[in-house]
């Protein structure tokens, strides 16, 4: 974890049973930490604006792919990015946290999975901005979309597909 991340996160390592747990907030967080199990790569945790129909229906979409979502209303959503290391001018729609990795914006589950999957030594991937054709904005994926990876060596391009 970089030390941006380090610097805006409270990080909490539960051992039980084998199974870590992350949390990644602040005191400053209006409902506290949230909890994610990293073992099965399925809980999540979206600080959201409130009031984004497109946030929830993305969350509506990664539960309807088996994740465990934690909605967190946040309307410094795009503050705690920025804190977090995503780049200014790649914020997405919201923030998220998936077994230690920040996520920005409306990524599809695919990428999500390769993400924690392979374990890249990055601090995060975004979808900038809010593309029409991405989960939450669409019933589906349509189309090619540009994900980005961020953290100490940079940003990149993820994903293109």
């Amino acid at each position: 974890m970089n030390r941006k991340t380090i610097a805006v996160a409270v990080v909490a390592v539960v051992a039980v049973g084998g199974i870590a747990y992350w949390s990644l907030g602040s005191a400053s967080s209006p409902q506290g930490s949230a909890v994610a199990a990293a073992s099965d790569n399925k809980a999540i945790t979206i600080w959201r604006d409130p009031g984004c129909g497109c946030c929830d229906a993305y969350a509506d979409y990664l539960e309807g792919n088996g994740y465990t979502v934690t909605r967190v209303d946040d309307t410094n959503f795009d503050k705690r990015s920025i804190e977090a290391g995503v780049p200014r001018q790649g914020i997405g729609c919201h923030l998220a946290e998936i077994d230690g990795y920040v996520v920005s914006g409306l990524v599809p589950v695919e990428i999500i999975e390769r993400l924690v999957a392979e374990r890249p030594d990055i601090t995060g991937i975004t979808l900038p901005g809010m593309p029409g054709n991405a989960p939450g904005m669409a019933p589906a994926k349509t189309g090619t979309l540009k994900t980005y990876a961020f953290g100490e060596g940079g940003v990149s391009v993820y994903s293109d597909e």
